[in-house]
């Protein structure tokens, strides 16, 4: 009988190209894969389907029934009157004594957390505690013998599934450190991964830099390392898509392509900035994100409409298409955090894969890839002369630059998934076998 796998991710399995690859190599040898991401509503997303890589997905709802909905918003209405109320003491009392009297232990609950927190945070709250509940459920239906937690955001999911109800092996998978990233600056997180590391079996981490803080920061065995590194393709064979003739640029013309999240600390604004200073060629952004309505205020600020241009985010099996038109790709980081300090992220060898050079953040894994294999030029990713001074040094030196790409083509045969799920799976097998002595023990 093949093993079974219950893989969770706290997102809409769209555009993870990491979890994509480790889904399909695990079906790929032969075990039967469930994963279980969110909805988005979407009316063309499906809720549940059977990838052609050989792997279920089944996706959550991430909305709030109606009728929670509803009752969480007029609760909130009551609390924030109740606030702003002289007879707060009386008013929460009637509200308590309601909650009793129609029997609803609930109503008391969110009403409090509601005076407490206000109307956002309980919604928030309330749709998070929804996914969860419904991503166990469906993590419940079967006998697995893997979970393969995604990040901290799932980790709490695994471990009920895996050490409460069930007697399964536990993975956890942490694409990020989650001690110390963006979004995460409550210590709160820290906390709460420590206490849930105890419970699992095997922790993966994206690279050496992580493995090795991760270790130091909880005082646990060195972690596994599966690093971003893409399927090897040749997108130099796909011309489908021509990135100057959709733009309406010369032939000619230096693309200067970030691919990615259009989020804060990783030097957009930086690069906005220096365009200017770039001796030629058209900066792409392709992406969405936050801080996208900021880049395009800057553009329109500075009237660089003719030096910058938005592409929205494209699907992960047609990005490499696009990549290959590029000059050279940006990758830089700014230092926020050590989850940024210690990236070396999908980009960076979606470029090397597209044979398109760097400038990038002097980080310690990017740079072992940039400098290492001479694939690029590292700057300081905090001062926008130093950037400029990257990319005027590629433009300059276009031969060089052409070393760089022949390079790029070389080290993708050492950078690919094709070597690395060979690791991937070797983590099952080590997982699995250790179940299987303690079953024969």
């Amino acid at each position: 009988m093949n093993k079974k796998v219950c893989a969770f991710v706290f997102n809409h399995f769209t555009n993870d190209a990491r979890v994509l690859r480790e889904c399909s190599a695990l079906a790929e040898v032969g075990y039967e894969v469930d994963l279980i991401a969110l909805h988005d509503d979407s009316p063309t997303l499906p809720k549940k389907e059977r990838r052609e890589e050989g792997f279920n997905v089944i996706r959550v709802n991430n909305r709030l029934p109606f009728g929670i909905y509803h009752l969480v918003y007029f609760t909130g209405k009551i609390m924030n009157a109740i606030k702003k109320s002289s007879a707060m003491k009386i008013l929460a009392v009637l509200l308590v004594l309601a909650g009793l009297f129609f029997a609803t232990i609930p109503t008391i609950i969110i009403a409090i957390i509601i005076g407490l927190f206000g109307n956002r945070y309980m919604k928030v709250l309330l749709t998070r505690g929804y996914n969860i509940l419904q991503m166990i459920g469906y993590g419940l239906k079967k006998d697995y013998d893997v979970y393969h937690a995604n990040d901290l955001n799932t980790l709490p999911q695994g471990i009920i599934c895996a050490k409460l109800f069930k007697k399964s092996k536990l993975i956890y998978d942490s694409h990020e450190v989650q001690s110390s990233r963006s979004g995460y600056e409550n210590p709160i997180f820290g906390k709460i991964e420590k206490f849930c590391i105890r419970y699992i079996d095997i922790m993966i981490h994206e690279n050496n830099t992580r493995a090795k803080y991760t270790q130091d920061l909880y005082d646990i065995e060195y972690p596994e390392v599966i690093h971003n590194y893409p399927f090897v393709s040749k997108p130099e064979e796909n011309l489908s898509v021509n990135l100057n003739e959709r733009l309406g640029l010369p032939k000619d013309e230096p693309i200067l392509l970030y691919q990615g999240g259009i989020q804060k600390g990783r030097g957009l604004e930086l690069i906005v900035k220096a365009t200017p200073l770039f001796k030629k060629g058209t900066v792409v952004f392709i992406g969405d994100g936050k801080i996208k309505p900021t880049l395009l205020q800057m553009v329109d600020e500075q009237k660089l409409h003719d030096r910058i241009k938005f592409i929205d985010k494209v699907p992960v099996d047609e990005l490499l298409s696009y990549t290959r038109n590029a000059y050279l790709g940006f990758q830089i980081l700014n230092n926020i955090n050590f989850n940024h300090y210690s990236a070396s992220s999908n980009k960076l060898f979606e470029y090397l894969m597209s044979g398109v050079p760097v400038v990038a953040c002097s980080f310690p894994e990017i740079q072992k890839v940039a400098e290492g294999e001479h694939t690029g030029v590292c700057v300081d990713s905090h001062d926008i002369n130093s950037i400029a001074e990257g990319v005027n040094y590629l433009l300059d030196h276009p031969e060089e630059r052409n070393e760089m790409s022949q390079n790029c083509l070389v080290a993708r045969h050492k950078y690919n998934w094709d070597e690395e799920k060979k690791v991937f799976i070797g983590i099952y097998d080590k997982v699995l076998n250790n179940k299987q002595k303690q079953l024969a023990s």
